[in-house]
C-alpha cells in the first residue's frame, strides 16, 4: 500500500517467477532487521532475517549482495563488514559472539517506485507525516500521475550478548535512529510501568528536528500497536518503553530528486530494532 516490496531481493528467483502467475506489485511499509533472539549467551550464535512489511511483521528475505550497499556487524566498537552467502536465509548468522551490545547495520542499494495515481502517493507521504506535500509537489510542477521514486533503507538492529553492556552510537548511516541509552539494560519497572528510552534521529550525521518517528510496539502475546512520536529541536524523541516488549521505530526522509529520468522523489527508510528484557 505504500512502498513496493524490497524487489531485489525477489529478481533473482527466476524459477519461482516462472511458475507463478502474473503478480502485482505488492505494496508495504518498514523494512527492518529481526533476530529469532533478542538476548543471546556468547557461546550460541546471532540469527537474523532481513524484514519488509507492515505493522512489525512481513516476510523474511534472502541475503542477495547485488542489494547490498552496507552490511556491518559491530562488537565491543569494533566495525566488520557482514559477508554472507546468495539467498541465505536468515541473512545474517554470526557466531564467535562477544560479551556486550551487538549492533547490526544494513543499507540497501536504491530501488524505484513509479505511482500510476496521485492518491497511493500522497497517502503514503501523508501517513509518513509529510501533510504538505500536495503542495510541494505542484510547486515543483511535476505531473501527479506516472512519477517515480527511489527508495533505500537504513537499518539497525541492537541485541544483548550475555550481560548485553554497552553503547549505541551514530555509525554513519545516511539516515539514522540512535539510542541514547541502552535498551539491555535500562531500569523498566514492569510491564504495566515504562520507563523513557530516548532516541536521537540523525540525517547526513546531524540531528532531524520535528520529525515524525513511527513506534511499533510488540507485545509478549505477539500483537502489535502503532505510536506516532515526533522529535524535538535537538532531534531527540522520548520513547514510552515496557519490559518484556519488543520495539520498531521507524522514520522516513522524503526529498526532490532532480535531474532523473525516472524518478523525481527520493525516500530514505531508518529503522531500529531492540526489545526490553
Amino acid at each position: 500500500m505504500l512502498n513496493l516490496l524490497y524487489r531485489p531481493f525477489l529478481l533473482p528467483a527466476f524459477c519461482l517467477a516462472a511458475l507463478l502467475a502474473p503478480m502485482q506489485p505488492v505494496f508495504s511499509h518498514e523494512f527492518w532487521i529481526e533476530p529469532e533472539k533478542y538476548q543471546v549467551n556468547s557461546d550460541d550464535s546471532l540469527k537474523a532475517g532481513l524484514r519488509n512489511g507492515q505493522l512489525f511483521k512481513g516476510a523474511r528475505l534472502p541475503y542477495f549482495n547485488h542489494s547490498i550497499r552496507r552490511f556491518d556487524t559491530v562488537q565491543n566498537g569494533e566495525v566488520t563488514p557482514y559477508k554472507g552467502r546468495m539467498g541465505d536465509r536468515p541473512a545474517l548468522t554470526l557466531a564467535d559472539l562477544t560479551p556486550g551490545l551487538l549492533v547490526a547495520l544494513h543499507e540497501t542499494t536504491p530501488d524505484l517506485i513509479t505511482y500510476e495515481t496521485w492518491d497511493k502517493f500522497a497517502s503514503f507521504a501523508q501517513t509518513q507525516g509529510f501533510g504538505d506535500i500536495q503542495r510541494r509537489h505542484q510547486a515543483r510542477g511535476l505531473p501527479e500521475s506516472g512519477f517515480g521514486e527511489y527508495y533505500t533503507r537504513h537499518a539497525k538492529l541492537l541485541v544483548s550478548v550475555d550481560h548485553g553492556q554497552g553503547s549505541d552510537r551514530a555509525f554513519g548511516l545516511e539516515t539514522e535512529l540512535v539510542a541514547l541509552q541502552n535498551p539491555y539494560t535500562l531500569m523498566v519497572p514492569d510491564a504495566n510501568y515504562p520507563a523513557i528510552l530516548p532516541v536521537q534521529l540523525l540525517y547526513q550525521t546531524l540531528p532531524r528536528p520535528h520529525t515524525q518517528v513511527e513506534v511499533f510496539e510488540r507485545s509478549p502475546d505477539d500483537s502489535v500497536q502503532r505510536h506516532l512520536f515526533h522529535t524535538d529541536a535537538t532531534g531527540v524523541v522520548q520513547i514510552p518503553v515496557r519490559s518484556q516488549h519488543r520495539y520498531l521505530l521507524n522514520s522516513v526522509v522524503l526529498r526532490p530528486l532532480e535531474g532523473e529520468e525516472k524518478a523525481v522523489w527520493e525516500t530514505l527508510w531508518a529503522s531500529l530494532v531492540f526489545a526490553i528484557p
